[in-house]
C-alpha cells in the first residue's frame, strides 16, 4: 500500500503562481500543477486538459486546492462525484487570496486543510459545515490514524451536542485529548458517550467509538500458505483478545515474505499496508520475544518472525500484547505502540516495478494507466530522451538515465531500486513489450533467479506502439494479418532475420520494420526490400513514419521498389503493405489500407 496521495495545488493562470507557492510552503508534501499553455515550466507538473486532469487527481484521492473560481471545480468534478464518504478534500481559493472555500470532503480533512491555508495567507476559511462552525470540530473528521467505527451515529451525536449535550470521553485505554470536551455532561440532556480505544468494550453504552491505529500485527507463514488460513488465525486471535481490527496500523513480517500472497491478502482484507523487516532488524528484538525459536533462527536468521515484526513495528516503547498464536502453517502476534503508528516509517514496503510504455511521445497518446504508474513512482529509470518526453509527469522524482545502448544497466538499476522497497517506473517508448525492456526484465529474472528480485511486484503497462501510431496516421494498413520484424542484427543473427523476412514474403503479411537503418547498418533495408519483392509487386505502398507524435513528425508513402537506405533512419517506422494493400487518394488526403475481403463477401451476398 502506497503513502496517502499528496495534495495538489492547481493553477490555471500565471498570476496565481506566487499565491500557489505561498500555500505550498504551508502544506507539507504538496505539489503545484499548472495549465501547460499558461504556466508550463513554472510548476511541478503541467497538464493540457483541465477537466481531465482534475478528475484524474480526484479519482486518485489527491486533495485538490484549486486557485480558481469554485464553479470551475464544481463543473469539472460533477461527473465523477459519488459517495461523500470516499471523496478527497477539494478547496477553492480565490486568485487574489481573499477567500478559501472547502467544497468537498469537509469531514475528510478539507475543513482542517482550509483552516491551515487560510491561516497561512491571513484570511478566514469560508466553512459551511455546522459542527465546524459551532463546535470547532466534526465527529466524522478524527485525527490522522484514527478510525470512526460508528459513522451512522455521527448525525445524531452532532445534533445532541449542538443542542447543548456534553461529551463524555472514555480514553483510559489510550489517553487522547480528542474529541475536545463540550460543556458539562448532562447539562442539557444525556451526554454523548465516546470511546477511544483499541479494545472492544464489553458493554454497549457508547454513542461513538474511535479506534486509534496503535497496533502492529506481526505475521509469519510457510511458503504458499493458504490466505484463508492466515486470515482465520488473525481474526480468531483478535476476537479472543477483544481487539478491534480497525486499530491495526499495518501487517508486518520478515522480508523473505515480501512476495507471499497470504500476507498481502491479509493486508488487503484489513485495509492496511504490509511492511517488511530484514532478519537482522527482527533479531534485534530477541530480548523482548516471549517465544524465541532456534528452529526459526536456522530457517530465517532471526529467533521470531511474528513477535519480532510486531515489536519492531511498535518501536522501542511498544509492548507485546498478544504473544505468538499458531495454526498449522501460520503465526501471528500483536504489539501496541503508545501512540498512533505511521506505517510509512516502518521497515519497507514490497518493491514495485512497473515497466511503462509511454507511446510514441505526445501526451494524448499516453494511457491513463501509464500516467498513474509514473505519478506513483518514487524512482523513474529510462533513456534520457524518453524521460525528457514525460518531463511534466516526473517533476521531483528521482531520475536514473543511461545511454541508449545500455539497456541491461537500466533494467538492473530498476530491479535493484525496487528490491529495496522502491516504487519504480522503467520507461520505454511505444509499447513496453514490443522491442522494449519488458522482455529484458523477465529475461534477467529468469537468468539470475535472485531472491531479492524475485520478491518484487512486477507489472507491465502497455502503450501505443509505433506500428499502431503509423497505421492510424495513414489509414488502415494493418487491417489484415501483419507482423513486425526488427532489422537490427546486434542481438539477432542476420540469417535468422532473413528467414523471418522470407516467411513474411511467403505468407503475404503486411510487415512493419523496426530499427530499419543506422549509421553502421545500411544494407539490411535493401536486403529486406528484395526479399519482400519476391512476394508482392514493386508498386506496393510503403509508409515511412518518422518522429511519430513528436515535433518534426513526417509521414510519407513510397513504392516498395523505390525503398532505399536514404528513405529511413532509426526514428522511422517502415510499414510495408502486402500484395493487396492499396494507396487511395480522395479529396486532399491520401490513405493506405489493406482490404480484408469485405468486397468479396458483399458480392457473394448479392449473388445469393
Amino acid at each position: 500500500m502506497n503513502p496517502p496521495p499528496v495534495p495538489v495545488i492547481v493553477v490555471l493562470d500565471p498570476s496565481a503562481l506566487e499565491l500557489a507557492r505561498k500555500i505550498a510552503s504551508g502544506v507539507p508534501s504538496s505539489t503545484i500543477h499548472g495549465l501547460s499553455s499558461r504556466a508550463h515550466g513554472c510548476v511541478d507538473e503541467a497538464f493540457d486538459e483541465t477537466a481531465l486532469h482534475l478528475r484524474l487527481l480526484f479519482d486518485g484521492g489527491h486533495p485538490i486546492i484549486g486557485i480558481c473560481a469554485a464553479g470551475i471545480l464544481i463543473r469539472c468534478l460533477a461527473p465523477v462525484l459519488g459517495s461523500k464518504r470516499d471523496e478527497p478534500p477539494v478547496i477553492a481559493v480565490a486568485s487574489d487570496g481573499s477567500a478559501v472555500v472547502p467544497l468537498l470532503g469537509g469531514h475528510h480533512g478539507a475543513n482542517g486543510l482550509a483552516d491551515s491555508i487560510a491561516d497561512g495567507i491571513g484570511v478566514p476559511a469560508a466553512k459551511t459545515t455546522a459542527s465546524d462552525l459551532r463546535l470547532g470540530f466534526s465527529f466524522d473528521d478524527p485525527p490522522i490514524g484514527w478510525v470512526l467505527e460508528t459513522p451512522g451515529a455521527v448525525k445524531s451525536a452532532t445534533a445532541r451536542v449542538l443542542a447543548g449535550s456534553g461529551i463524555a470521553v472514555d480514553d483510559a485505554c489510550f489517553g487522547s485529548p480528542w474529541p475536545p470536551p463540550q460543556g458539562e455532561p448532562g447539562t442539557a440532556g444525556q451526554a454523548v458517550n465516546v470511546l477511544v480505544s483499541e479494545k472492544i468494550a464489553a458493554e454497549n453504552r457508547y454513542d461513538l467509538v474511535y479506534r486509534p491505529k496503535c497496533l502492529v500485527l506481526g505475521v509469519g507463514c510457510e511458503r504458499h500458505c493458504e490466505p484463508t488460513e492466515l486470515q482465520d488465525l488473525v481474526l480468531d486471535t483478535l476476537s479472543r483478545e477483544q481487539l478491534s481490527s480497525n486499530a491495526i496500523s499495518c501487517v508486518a513480517s520478515i522480508d523473505l515474505k515480501a512476495d507471499e500472497a497470504a500476507v498481502h491478502a491479509l493486508a488487503s482484507q484489513l485495509g492496511v499496508p504490509a511492511r517488511f523487516f530484514s532478519p537482522q532488524a527482527l533479531e534485534r528484538e530477541r530480548p523482548r520475544l516471549q517465544n524465541p525459536s532456534r528452529i526459526v533462527f536456522l530457517e530465517t536468521g532471526c529467533h521470531g518472525v511474528a513477535e519480532g515484526a510486531a515489536l519492531a513495528g511498535a518501536g522501542s516503547k511498544g509492548s507485546l500484547v498478544v504473544p505468538k498464536a499458531k495454526s498449522a502453517h501460520a503465526t501471528c502476534a500483536v504489539a501496541r505502540a503508545p501512540e498512533v503508528v505511521d506505517p510509512c516509517r516502518l521497515g519497507r514496503p514490497r518493491g514495485r516495478l512497473a515497466v511503462v510504455g509511454i507511446g510514441p511521445g505526445q501526451a494524448a497518446w499516453r494511457t491513463p494507466e501509464a500516467c498513474r504508474q509514473l505519478a506513483n513512482a518514487t524512482d523513474v529509470v529510462g533513456y534520457r530522451l524518453y524521460l525528457d518526453l514525460i518531463d511534466d509527469l516526473i517533476v521531483g522524482k528521482a531520475r536514473h538515465h543511461s545511454d541508449l545502448s545500455e539497456e541491461e544497466a537500466r533494467v538492473r538499476k530498476a530491479l535493484d531500486l525496487a528490491a529495496v522497497g522502491g516504487t519504480v517506473a522503467l520507461v520505454c517508448s511505444g509499447d513496453a513489450g514490443i522491442y522494449a525492456l519488458a522482455t529484458l526484465v523477465f529475461e534477467l529474472l529468469d537468468r539470475e533467479d535472485r531472491p531479492d528480485w524475485n520478491r518484487i511486484d512486477v507489472s507491465v503497462s502497455p502503450g501505443i506502439s509505433a506500428i499502431q501510431a503509423a497505421a492510424a496516421r495513414i489509414g488502415a494498413p494493418i487491417g489484415h494479418d501483419f507482423c513486425t520484424i526488427s532489422l537490427s542484427d546486434l542481438l539477432t543473427p542476420w540469417p535468422l532475420i532473413e528467414r523471418r523476412l522470407s516467411g513474411a514474403a511467403h505468407g503475404d503479411f503486411v510487415v512493419a520494420l523496426y530499427n530499419p537503418v543506422s549509421r553502421r547498418r545500411r544494407y539490411q533495408i535493401e536486403a529486406a526490400r528484395d526479399i519482400l519483392l519476391t512476394g508482392r509487386p514493386p508498386e506496393t505502398p510503403v509508409v515511412l513514419a518518422r518522429n511519430l507524435g513528436r515535433t518534426g513528425e513526417e509521414i510519407c508513402v513510397v513504392e516498395l521498389g523505390a525503398l532505399t537506405p536514404d528513405s529511413a533512419d532509426m526514428l522511422t517506422l517502415v510499414l510495408i503493405g502486402n500484395s493487396q494493400s492499396r494507396l487511395v487518394r480522395r479529396g486532399e488526403r491520401s490513405w493506405v489500407y489493406t482490404p480484408r475481403g469485405y468486397a468479396d463477401k458483399f458480392a457473394g451476398e448479392i449473388r445469393a
